[in-house]
């Protein structure tokens, strides 16, 4: 199955929260959530039924899953590869988990406040506006190792203003930054359920 290229309000009206999947539109009132607080479909306006506990950990990975804008199989390598790491470091798997996905490019761009969304600094890195230590990468996957420096070649691509605020494990201004150092949890949004995940893929 290819990637999703329907309308992106409706992945955020499905899982019921905004995933800020728009740019701008998704930090307004226009933003498809907030006009239609409801899931898509003709039956999307009834009362909710009640998720079994499957249920829930499938909409937790579904909707990280689509946050990150990743598909099936990107995403349960992405947790083979934290599971691994967790057991080699001897440390916490829902937190490897989280750290992999925040150090994407794309997501990192994002987060940078280098583009609007991480639909749009994905399309940056694969029509190769994007360098890191000065080279031009156009993986949007590629794990941002600490102290690399990611750089934006047209400066004009960067959004007028800034619509998240830049974590303070990213450093650096204008259209050069760095990773400083690995996200602590506390720092990484704390909407994110991952033990639902981690128990999703361990059934």
């Amino acid at each position: 199955m290819g990637r999703y290229t329907g309308p992106k309000g409706k992945l955020s009206r499905r899982e019921g929260i905004n995933l800020f999947l728009k740019g701008s539109r998704s930090h307004s009132e226009k933003d498809a959530l907030a006009r239609k607080p409801y899931a898509p479909g003709q039956h999307g306006n009834a009362r909710k039924p009640r998720l079994s506990q499957y249920g829930i950990q499938l909409r937790e990975k579904q909707r990280v899953k689509r946050t990150y804008g990743m598909r099936e199989k990107q995403f349960n390598n992405l947790y083979t590869e934290a599971n691994r790491r967790s057991k080699v470091n001897k440390s916490d798997k829902g937190l490897e988990l989280l750290r992999l996905l925040e150090t994407r490019l794309d997501n990192v761009i994002y987060l940078a406040g280098l583009a609007p969304s991480r639909s749009a600094a994905r399309q940056f890195v694969t029509h190769k506006h994007v360098e890191v230590n000065g080279k031009v990468m156009n993986i949007p996957s590629y794990e941002v190792k600490v102290g690399d420096e990611v750089k934006l070649k047209n400066e004009k691509l960067k959004p007028a203003e800034s619509l998240i605020p830049k974590p303070v494990w990213i450093e650096g201004e204008k259209s050069v930054v760095k990773v400083g150092r690995l996200p602590e949890r506390d720092e990484i949004d704390q909407g994110i359920k991952e033990h639902y995940i981690i128990e999703f893929y361990s059934r």
